[in-house]
């Protein structure tokens, strides 16, 4: 598992930018801005610098040296593979870019509880959060996709991870956090055919307002949109593939035609959607919506949980079993064709696993899982799927594995990867020992008594 770039760092790298802050308040010697490094064509102002640094403290990063020091060498490193990556054509896709700021934008809505307080919290629409993130995805990924390339395809063999271990100090080896394997059955509640039919009636009203002319679709949007995100721009969402879009979604948007036209009702996995087209660019297609989602009655809610504890108590009286159960009767699509086994993605790399760490899980999972032991089937309770919409579920703890410190017999896939990196950076650092030659470096006098990582930023003429 090859990981490059500390995207957490990237996400925060923006936090200043984000919120404003006054760089005024924390300069040095009562100068507002100065270039403090050149790299290149580059240049490093004090201002990234201090964005960084409180990034940083943001993010409850300890240094270990000054960070007028750390800092700016780091941004200049990245400037050396970026610089690095326009010589040779090294690009990264818009739909890399856009999935990567999908995954920022995701954590800090889990940190900060929704998207709405993320919107509060740094004062801006997500359609602005998300413009500032792009470029620095685009940074990231690219930066990341420049490493690659120069690494290549390490290979390491059983026996050189062997050596690596067993010549490590006691106090260095390396500690497995605790992961779990977890097993899910979802039932979805039954909604009564009045309240679908009570959605499509408001979505038809809708609909016959806007061509009317009476209001147009970004007020009503406004108004009544169930997608809280988009409502607040007036439904709009930004320029998406197919690919990225519900498929039912997608085949009714990307045939429409014209954008004073409003489109028939749209059931999705969110859903009921009316859509109008703003504009077609390519194979990507620009739209607004209003989503309206039927309503779980707390009747059919407590049904639904009532008949997942009747499952619960057959599996454990060894009717069927949990495997059976979760392939027959489960509504989660994404794991009932694997018996239930929940699937971690790792959102840098895409390599999926089926362990978690517990802080990895969802966090209506997390907290029943907390309280199992290994084989242990939970009482049903209720959470929130990835659908935005109430659901009832079952899960079953099936392995646990409590933290430890590394083996070779447990935990060789993970001492492979901590080799495999380690290789990397020492290829990394030669590359970048040999770039510092080859590329012009000004550092600002106030700015150059440091100890750097990399000695060759300065050179003596």
């Amino acid at each position: 598992m090859k990981k490059f770039v500390n995207f957490r760092l990237i996400i925060v790298f923006v936090f200043a930018v984000l919120t404003n802050i006054d760089r005024s308040a924390f300069a040095q010697d009562n100068v507002i801005d100065e270039v403090v490094w050149v790299v290149g064509d580059e240049a490093i102002l004090k201002s990234d610098v201090e964005e960084a640094r409180l990034n940083a403290l943001y993010n409850g990063r300890k240094f270990d040296g000054d960070p007028y020091c750390i800092l700016p060498e780091e941004i200049a490193v990245q400037k050396l593979f970026l610089n690095q990556a326009k010589l040779d054509s090294v690009e990264v896709s818009e739909s890399e870019i856009i999935q990567r700021v999908d995954m920022m934008t995701n954590v800090y809505i889990s940190n900060m509880g929704s998207r709405e307080k993320m919107e509060e919290y740094f004062n801006k629409t997500s359609t602005q959060i998300r413009e500032i993130l792009r470029e620095n995805a685009r940074d990231g990924l690219t930066v990341q996709r420049m490493q690659q390339q120069l690494v290549g395809d390490i290979k390491v063999t059983p026996a050189q991870v062997r050596r690596y271990f067993q010549g490590l100090p006691q106090d260095s080896i390396p500690y497995v956090p605790t992961q779990v394997e977890v097993q899910i059955i979802v039932l979805k509640p039954k909604i009564p055919v009045s309240e679908i039919e009570d959605v499509k009636k408001r979505l038809r009203d809708y609909t016959d307002r806007i061509t009317k002319g009476e209001i147009d679709f970004a007020t009503l949007a406004r108004l009544y949109s169930e997608d809280k995100a988009s409502a607040i721009q007036g439904g709009e969402l930004e320029f998406m593939g197919r690919g990225m879009l519900d498929p039912a979604y997608a085949n009714v948007a990307f045939s429409l035609q014209d954008p004073k036209k409003v489109s028939k009702i749209v059931e999705s996995e969110f859903g009921y959607h009316i859509i109008q087209l703003i504009e077609k660019r390519g194979d990507r297609i620009k739209t607004r919506h209003i989503l309206l989602k039927p309503k779980v009655a707390e009747k059919e809610l407590a049904e639904a949980c009532a008949r997942l504890d009747s499952i619960a108590d057959d599996i454990r009286n060894n009717k069927f079993t949990f495997d059976d159960a979760a392939a027959v009767l489960s509504q989660d699509k994404d794991t009932r064709n694997n018996h239930g086994i929940m699937v971690n993605v790792d959102e840098e790399t895409g390599v999926t696993t089926s362990k978690f760490q517990m802080q990895d899980l969802p966090q209506d999972v997390a907290k029943v899982v907390d309280g199992l032991n290994v084989g242990e089937i939970s009482k049903a309770f209720t959470m929130i799927d990835d659908k935005g919409k109430e659901v009832c579920a079952i899960v079953k703890l099936k392995s646990k594995i409590d933290g430890h410190k590394a083996t070779i017999s447990e935990d060789y896939q993970a001492l492979k990867d901590i080799v495999v990196k380690k290789r990397e950076e020492e290829i990394l650092h030669k590359w970048i020992l040999e770039k510092q030659k080859q590329t012009y470096v000004r550092i600002n006098p106030n700015w150059q008594k440091c100890d750097f990582k990399y000695p060759g930023w300065i050179k003596n003429d």
